[in-house]
């Protein structure tokens, strides 16, 4: 036989076939194409997320501390003291956090970029009050005697309020712990 070639029988190519079937060489390579590319994408989402809760752990550290200072000086929380208390609250946060400060319905100080501007009725600091609270809202109301009884159930007191936000972008979405760039947390508490 001079060149010709002798047709193939149907049997060799099913069993070509089936050879290519069942051939494993280089499974593990296209295994790992598929699969890298998904995990890489869930642990750049996992870091993305510790990011966000990162921020709002500091942000939510910072508030504390506000916060503790304020209790500490409750005899601050005066017409006279007011100002000073509300300054030093916000003096303990780093700056690149916006905040409002408000003692007892009274002086407050807003930090937004860095600078800060003073605002207020400084008497108001020393009436006692019955806040309430939505979300991060506070209704002062009027005046109401020291130690009374409030409609929440709670005495009437003085009171600081601390508001503080962050901004921060997430990679990903904002998982709920996010809106509008911004990592935010609120704290009213009681001086006196």
């Amino acid at each position: 036989m001079t060149g010709t070639m002798s047709p193939q029988t149907p049997r060799a190519s099913v069993r070509r076939l089936l050879g290519f079937w069942r051939d494993r060489r280089g499974v593990a390579a296209i295994e790992f194409a598929i699969v890298v590319p998904i995990l890489a994408l869930i642990m750049v989402a996992m870091v993305d997320f510790g990011l966000v809760l990162f921020v709002r752990f500091g942000l939510n550290e910072n508030v504390s501390a506000s916060a503790n200072y304020a209790i500490v000086g409750a005899s601050s929380a005066s017409s006279t003291g007011g100002a000073t208390l509300a300054s030093n609250l916000v003096a303990i946060v780093p700056t690149n956090v916006n905040m409002t400060v408000v003692v007892n319905n009274g002086p407050s100080v807003t930090r937004t970029n860095g600078s800060s501007v003073a605002s207020g009725t400084a008497s108001n600091a020393d009436s006692c009050y019955c806040p309430t609270v939505s979300g991060s809202t506070v209704t002062w109301g009027s005046a109401v005697t020291c130690g009374g009884s409030c409609g929440s159930g709670l005495l009437a007191g003085k009171f600081v309020s601390i508001n503080a936000s962050v901004s921060h972008t997430p990679l990903f979405g904002s998982y709920g712990l996010v809106q509008n760039g911004t990592v935010s947390t609120f704290s009213i508490v009681q001086v006196q």
